[in-house]
């Protein structure tokens, strides 16, 4: 059988990957301590960067806790209802794309 070589030009344009942000939402159970260690053990805020972003969720109903890759910002939303079902909270983490 013949060998025949090919050459394909291939135009390969890179894209930055969508961002995705992570969000959690206020309710009238979760504690507020528990969701500062939630933002400094999922999303490796520091303390006072916790406190202000808890503060914003419980005031405006939710706040963004970080900006990701899709997939990381799914694991991280997991982690965190993962997290609120082993302490009995309901707190809820939603992702949407960043625009």
């Amino acid at each position: 059988m013949p060998k025949f070589e090919e050459e394909l030009e291939i135009a390969l344009e890179l894209q930055e990957p969508k961002m995705f942000k992570v969000l959690l939402h206020n309710d009238d159970y979760t504690s507020m301590d528990f969701v500062v260690e939630i933002l400094m053990s999922i999303f490796h805020k520091t303390h006072a960067q916790a406190e202000q972003i808890m503060l914003q969720i419980h005031e405006k109903d939710k706040a963004v806790c970080g900006v990701y890759s899709f997939e990381i910002a799914q694991t991280k939303a997991q982690q965190v209802k993962q997290r609120a079902k082993q302490n009995e909270f309901p707190l809820l983490a939603t992702i949407e794309e960043d625009s």
